[in-house]
């Protein structure tokens, strides 16, 4: 069985400090570079659960690696280079304690919260009528606050972003014309794969004063995807979409009574769950990239990844 990567513990070059986020682990380089270990951790519902999944770092990194090429012409990003597999190093931002949350559609969560009665979702006045997995008329931004591991992320409006000062107006215009502009890059290149692009999200930070995209962006763990192919049939019948993207794992937890709340307990993850998500990430990236995904040797992964990073701090 492959092996998955949980936890890091390493002492690279010039190495300052370290950040245990919920699935990566962050190496902070003489307080100018990171270091961002992608590991095989999945979270859901907040919760970071027992198992790893098999590829997931890898596939996720590369993904991401490929969007942030992809979408440098839209806005400078942190990413310097790809030195092993799972890893990205970057230059530091200071990074905006929001997420920029953009939906095309209406699914999810807020179709969760629409269909209790919301009408409204970060100042947004959502229309009566609304069905789940509906388009809406132009994408809408719904920023969240960025919870800390165990807790959950919080809606959160423009107006209370700027009259709690965790960004400026001048600020929020740009991370919002970023948002939405890489949200219409990332729909394109899934339309000429026979996806769509339902939801995700971007963080941002700033680098010298400028605004810099930071992390990973249009992956598996940042955003949904549909099938195009038998979208409206779907939709006309009231039918679930054919989706790629963690939201089946969300589904499995909820069937079997957990979504993070006190005192639920993770249903168990027998290999075959383990190797069943492994399997839907691999799917996702095949068809978001067009390319084979390759599956790297995970015998000796610690080793590989110290042996990498390090020639590539050493070299630069």
């Amino acid at each position: 069985m492959s092996k998955a990567l949980t936890k890091t513990n390493y002492h690279f070059p010039g190495q300052k400090s370290v950040y245990h986020g919920k699935v990566r682990e962050v190496y902070n380089i003489e307080n100018s570079m990171l270091v961002m270990v992608a590991t095989d951790r999945i979270s859901a519902f907040d919760v970071v659960l027992p198992e790893g999944i098999p590829y997931k770092g890898q596939m996720l990194n590369q993904m991401a690696a490929l969007f942030l090429d992809a979408t440098k012409d839209i806005c400078p990003n942190w990413k310097l280079a790809t030195p092993d597999p799972m890893v990205t190093v970057g230059v530091m931002c200071e990074g905006f304690p929001v997420e920029m949350i953009v939906r095309g559609y209406l699914c999810g969560s807020a179709w969760r919260a629409y269909k209790n009665g919301v009408r409204e979702i970060c100042g947004i006045t959502l229309p009566d009528g609304m069905r789940e997995n509906e388009r809406f008329p132009e994408p809408i931004v719904t920023p969240t606050t960025k919870a800390e591991i165990g807790e959950h992320d919080q809606d959160i409006s423009k107006a209370e972003i700027l009259a709690q000062g965790l960004a400026t107006a001048e600020e929020y215009e740009i991370l919002e014309r970023y948002t939405l502009a890489l949200f219409k890059r990332g729909t394109e290149i899934a339309a000429k794969r026979g996806l769509i692009l339902v939801d995700t999200k971007y963080e941002f930070g700033k680098h010298n004063g400028e605004i810099y995209l930071m992390d990973e962006i249009h992956t598996a763990d940042s955003s949904r995807y549909f099938y195009a192919e038998g979208y409206k049939e779907r939709f006309e019948k009231g039918e679930p979409q054919k989706q790629l993207s963690k939201e089946f794992v969300r589904e499995w937890l909820m069937e079997h009574g957990f979504q993070g709340k006190a005192g639920q307990k993770v249903p168990e993850m027998t290999r075959e769950i383990v190797n069943s998500i492994s399997e839907r990430y691999i799917e996702l990236y095949e068809h978001i990239t067009g390319e084979q995904f390759v599956k790297g040797d995970t015998d000796n992964l610690t080793d590989r990844i110290e042996k990498n990073v390090t020639n590539y701090l050493l070299n630069k």
